[in-house]
């Protein structure tokens, strides 16, 4: 089994999208490779979980200006 990693964020804290973030198929009624979210877009978390298999944090975070929650991993946001 393989440890759980410490998350480095936590739920409520302000990030920002470090990086253009693109529909992998969490978004159904999205096409494919669509841009969800550009890179400097502010969100909030308002959940922090773990990948079953990898034990890797994801955050669930809420940008208000795209009106959409995405899953994040931790080089995807960066700490305001």
């Amino acid at each position: 089994m393989i440890e759980p990693r410490m998350p480095k964020f936590q739920w409520g804290q302000p990030v920002l999208a470090a990086a253009d973030l693109y529909n992998d198929g969490s978004f159904p009624d999205k096409e494919g490779d669509a841009l969800l979210v550009k890179g400097g877009s502010r969100g909030e978390i308002v959940q922090v979980g773990s990948h079953e298999e990898t034990s890797t944090p994801v955050y669930l975070v809420e940008f208000q200006e795209e009106g959409l929650v995405v899953g994040c991993l931790e080089e995807e946001i960066s700490p305001l």
